[in-house]
């Protein structure tokens, strides 16, 4: 049961003002059809989409996606802190600059956040950068102009990192960053199980997933409702950061919702995927926008359905890093041979973690193993960020539960030396659960559009050039490759490999829209579910010809 006539009626209105904004996106009424010889093609599914936005079964609503639902701007905070006060000398190639720059981030997070300014130069730094404060901001002069030079890497910096999953895979390989935007109290509880060698989850919850407390159980309410009735509304208020929760039951119902649901789904052997299960329960953080009695308002529409076998409730997290960013500064580090895969050592990037409402702004990371994290990371927006040099594992990485984040103007240049033998390129990669997460506007000369099994669900990739040269990652015991309402729009392959990017014979209740002419070769994946998979197809063959353009716009303007 959804919330009654109110949001019926909201959706309603909501529909009918997106069918009417679509006359301004695509130049022409949504319901038309292109007059012949017209540059631009209006498909049958976005005409749906806009009846129903919150709810089409293949295409997901992104449009508040990103730092502060998808804000154009970043804040521009006072300057509390120069670098420089600090002790740290550009240029020299001696100076360790690591202790300088993290003490005048402290100074920053004493003082309730702020810029800190690292001039034009290159700075050494032999240690990583820790941004554990909300509000505080890291700017460079650009990152043409201003440059860390990292010397080590975090085996060497934190210990090595194990599996919890067993094996002798280094967790490196997909975790942490030289500039680590985490929570300050979380970040000492992750380092020091690793150095303990008790190998932790990295999420919302705390390492043994405990660190929550219920605030509330909820009614039964439909995806993409945005106002839900509550049990109990004392402890809640507008602006507060919670989580909701979502258990599976004996059945994997959950799980097959996350799937589209139907007899693909329930055919599906799911007991003895025993990491995706791990992964459960669902946990997806979300701000608080009213509240009225028992009805409770929230920034985004809900992303699955609430129903009482999966106990829906509000709880409780970690105290998550909002309001900081990182911008204008390259990361390199010291140039060494890329690590046979699943060893690296942790030359990695940047990495979000725990963190809600943060943000990269004009960063390239350079010869790094991993190169833009996000992990428990949601509501971010990763702007004009670039991953150069030597190869990288997983030029981007999105898992561990992270939702509703936006990189857009992104570029993966290709590699300036061969791959070593036994290595490993992905690309832009998203597993663990993660959903509604957006790659917009992308410039991919290698790589692939990786999913690392995992069920992801409802994530888009719009307006993209690539060239798909990657190959996907995940154990068996991960699950499904996608979940429903995966969606590819206005992709352009330079290679026509099919591969992971026309998606309708793999992802359910999936769209492939806009996307030139494939062939498949390479890595050749099955089907995880049987049956009819109700994917969509349409403007095969054409290339940057359907509109809107960009999906992901498109949405966020209407």
């Amino acid at each position: 049961m959804s919330n009654g006539h109110v949001d019926i009626s909201r959706r309603g209105l909501l529909g009918a003002a997106i069918a009417v904004a679509a006359v301004a996106v695509t130049g022409e009424a949504a319901a038309a059809v292109p007059p012949a010889g017209t540059r631009g093609q209006v498909p049958a599914l976005w005409r749906e989409f806009t009846r129903t936005p919150l709810t089409h079964p293949q295409i997901p609503y992104v449009g508040r996606a990103g730092y502060r639902a998808g804000a154009a701007r970043f804040p521009r905070r006072p300057v509390v802190a120069h670098v420089r006060d600090h002790g740290a000398v550009a240029d020299d190639g001696t100076t360790d600059c690591a202790p300088a720059i993290n003490r005048a981030i402290a100074a920053a997070g004493r003082a309730g956040g702020g810029t800190v300014l690292i001039p034009p130069g290159t700075f050494r730094i032999d240690d990583l950068i820790r941004i554990g404060h909300s509000n505080v901001v890291l700017r460079g002069a650009g990152s043409g102009r201003t440059k860390l030079y990292a010397t080590k890497n975090l085996t060497e910096l934190i210990g090595v990192y194990g599996s919890r999953y067993g094996g002798d895979k280094s967790s490196w390989s997909w975790a942490g960053g030289l500039v680590w935007l985490c929570p300050a109290d979380r970040f000492t509880t992750l380092t020091t199980a690793i150095r303990a060698k008790a190998w932790p989850f990295e999420g919302w919850t705390g390492n043994k997933r405990d660190e929550w407390q219920t605030l509330t159980t909820l009614a039964p309410a439909r995806r993409g409702s945005r106002t839900v009735r509550v049990a109990d509304a004392g402890k809640l208020k507008p602006g507060r950061l919670v989580l909701l929760r979502l258990a599976d039951d004996a059945d994997h119902t959950l799980l097959e919702h996350m799937s589209g649901g139907g007899p693909g789904t329930e055919a599906y052997v799911w007991d003895d995927k025993t990491k995706l299960t791990s992964y459960v329960p669902y946990e997806w953080p979300v701000r608080i926008a009213r509240v009225r009695g028992e009805k409770v308002t929230l920034e985004r529409p809900l992303p699955l359905d609430l129903r009482p076998e999966w106990d829906p409730r509000l709880t409780t997290l970690v105290e998550p890093l909002t309001g900081s960013g990182v911008e204008g500064l390259t990361l390199e580090a010291v140039e060494t041979p890329q690590s046979p895969h699943l060893l690296d050592k942790g030359h990695n990037g940047v990495t979000f973690q725990c963190a809600y409402d943060c943000w990269a702004d004009d960063v390239v990371v350079r010869h790094v193993d991993n190169g833009f994290g996000l992990v428990a990371a949601s509501a971010c927006t990763l702007r004009r960020t670039r991953v150069a040099g030597r190869g990288a594992h997983h030029p981007y990485f999105c898992r561990e539960g992270s939702h509703d984040n936006l990189v857009e103007d992104f570029t993966v240049e290709r590699r300036t030396v061969p791959a070593p033998a036994g290595t490993q390129l992905h690309g832009i990669n998203v597993e663990g659960l993660s959903s509604y997460n957006v790659w917009s506007r992308g410039d991919m000369r290698m790589g692939t559009f990786d999913s690392h099994r995992g069920l992801p669900f409802a994530n888009v990739r719009t307006d993209i050039t690539v060239d798909n040269t990657g190959q996907h990652g995940g154990d068996y015991s991960a699950g499904p490759l996608f979940g429903a309402r995966f969606t590819h729009w206005n992709i352009r392959v330079t290679n026509s490999r099919a591969g992971l990017m026309k998606i309708d014979g793999l992802a359910p209740y999936s769209a492939t829209v806009g996307i030139n002419e494939v062939t498949e070769f390479g890595q050749i994946d099955v089907p995880d579910f049987t049956g009819d998979l109700h994917a969509r197809v349409e403007l095969y063959g054409t290339t940057d010809a359907v509109r809107p353009r960009n999906l992901y716009e498109a949405q966020r303007d209407l």
